[in-house]
């Protein structure tokens, strides 16, 4: 501690707060990797909608808060001995922790487009054309089976047809979805 009182004002304050913003921030991360953070957003006493439901970064969070004090600060410290003018030492210290916000959220950003749904639903095979796997009998008289390809993978599906029957390796369009696991086919 007597190393730091011994420093200029400013750059005592860039140190002040390099130390326990980096120290939250470490602890920060690990919780991030380990699951334990609970969240990013603010608990409030009162009704209203502060978690942004829809909206994926909060400009006002705790996790900003560290971002840009971690940039401000470590900024001030590492140019303090090249940038003279304390004013615009300060000014790009700001600009900096800035940065560090946005370069958090578009980490974020980056992260959030991996979780993507995959799940399959019938209802994207509508009006998507596919091959009979198995022979599909004429009139609804019997169920076969096709195979389509949805989000890079092949789903194989029960099929019925209101004409003719329509034989193994056909190719077919799918025109209505009867239930769970049942469409209505054409032959193309």
């Amino acid at each position: 501690m007597d190393a730091l009182n011994n420093l200029e004002p400013l750059l005592r304050i860039f140190w002040y707060l390099a130390i326990p913003i980096s120290f939250i921030f470490i602890v920060q991360t690990v919780m991030t990797f380990i699951g334990a953070d609970s969240g990013d957003g603010i608990d409030a006493d009162f009704d209203g909608d502060l978690d942004g439901g829809n909206v994926p970064f909060q400009l006002f969070s705790f996790r900003n808060l560290i971002n840009f004090l971690l940039g401000f600060s470590w900024t001030g410290i590492s140019f303090y001995g090249l940038i003279t003018n304390r004013a615009i030492l300060i000014l790009f210290s700001v600009v900096i922790g800035i940065l560090f916000i946005l370069i958090f959220f578009a980490i974020i950003k980056q992260i959030q487009k991996l979780a993507e749904d995959n799940s399959f639903k019938i209802t994207s095979l509508l009006h998507k054309s596919g091959s009979a796997y198995l022979r599909i009998p004429e009139k609804r008289t019997g169920m076969g089976k096709i195979q389509v390809s949805i989000n890079g993978s092949y789903k194989e599906v029960d099929a019925i047809t209101d004409n003719e029957q329509i034989p193994s390796g056909a190719a077919v369009k799918i025109i209505k979805i009867e239930s769970n696991n049942l469409v209505l086919v054409e032959k193309i």
